[in-house]
């Protein structure tokens, strides 16, 4: 067990680690959600106030804070609707006219629970599933001195083991925290956790990565 600790310690050392939430957005996992079922999920499990609490502690050990959002453009001009969840998209800004993720719109704004901050960076993309495919999260945290990724956010489905992924491939390391990422259904969740994303990341609990700060 210490070897472990020591182990993660050494991993998650604040001059070379950040924070990713991936699309903790109001209208994502809020009452605006695109999706209800998995804003209830988010609920339910607590993550979103365990996402909070990690990044106040972040900010204490001097952890850089990044949050990689959606933001669509009001007339959905950029994106391709090329999969099953994009066209749920496409459907809902003809029926009603917007998307809750376009600029401008309430949808966009981060969870309170994140209690964003000064230093905070936000990387918004506005086409695509994973945060860094055409964007400048990747650049950032090499300019930042970043090493190792934490990630937090939704889904398990396909936004997290995506980030994982190509986080993955650019050489960083990867850390999930458990108890604030979420996923549907929860049984199919776990399994992703268990049996693909821990093949290529550590999974530790929030209790475990605060520890490691301390």
């Amino acid at each position: 067990m210490s070897k472990q600790s020591d182990r993660l310690r050494e991993l998650v050392e604040p001059n070379h680690t950040a924070i990713v939430t991936m699309e903790l957005q109001k209208g994502i996992v809020g009452d605006e959600a695109i999706l209800p079922a998995l804003a209830v999920a988010v609920r339910e499990t607590g993550a979103l106030d365990v996402a909070g609490l990690v990044c106040r502690a972040a900010r204490q050990h001097n952890v850089r804070i990044l949050h990689a959002t959606m933001e669509e453009r009001a007339d959905g001009a950029g994106q391709a609707i090329n999969c099953k969840i994009f066209a749920i998209g496409a459907k809902r800004r003809a029926e009603v006219g917007y998307n809750p993720t376009d600029i401008g719109r309430p949808g966009v704004e981060l969870v309170d629970a994140l209690d964003v901050q000064a230093t905070d960076i936000k990387v918004p993309r506005m086409h695509g599933m994973t945060p860094f495919t055409g964007t400048e999260l990747d650049s950032i945290m090499r300019n930042l001195g970043v090493r190792t990724i934490v990630l937090m956010g939704v889904s398990l489905n396909l936004g997290i083991t995506g980030a994982a992924l190509s986080a993955l491939d650019l050489g960083y390391q990867v850390v999930i925290v458990r108890d604030a990422v979420t996923g549907l259904p929860k049984a199919y969740a776990d399994a992703v956790l268990e049996n693909s994303l821990a093949m290529i990341a550590t999974i530790v609990t929030s209790e475990e990565l605060l520890a490691a700060w301390t």
